[in-house]
């Protein structure tokens, strides 16, 4: 991780997907990581991610998750 906010982001990120698809954070978090969703997208476009509000980013990662085809 690059540094404490990106962290942060990441576990809110995970909480919230497991509430939003109710799922256990563990499940999100095996698969974002095993789809590259983690890193490729949720760390990598940090800088514009944590700028969205809680919906608009729970319904955007959970479409990536799809056209990823690991929902």
């Amino acid at each position: 991780m690059e540094n404490k906010e990106v962290l942060e982001f990441v576990t809110y990120c995970i909480s919230k997907l497991g509430q939003f698809l109710n799922m256990s954070q563990r499940d999100v978090y095996i698969r974002l990581k095993k789809s590259g969703i983690l890193d490729g997208y949720i760390i990598h476009c940090y800088d514009i991610l944590h700028t969205f509000g809680s919906r608009y980013l729970m319904e955007d990662i959970t479409e990536y998750m799809r056209e990823k085809g690991v929902l």
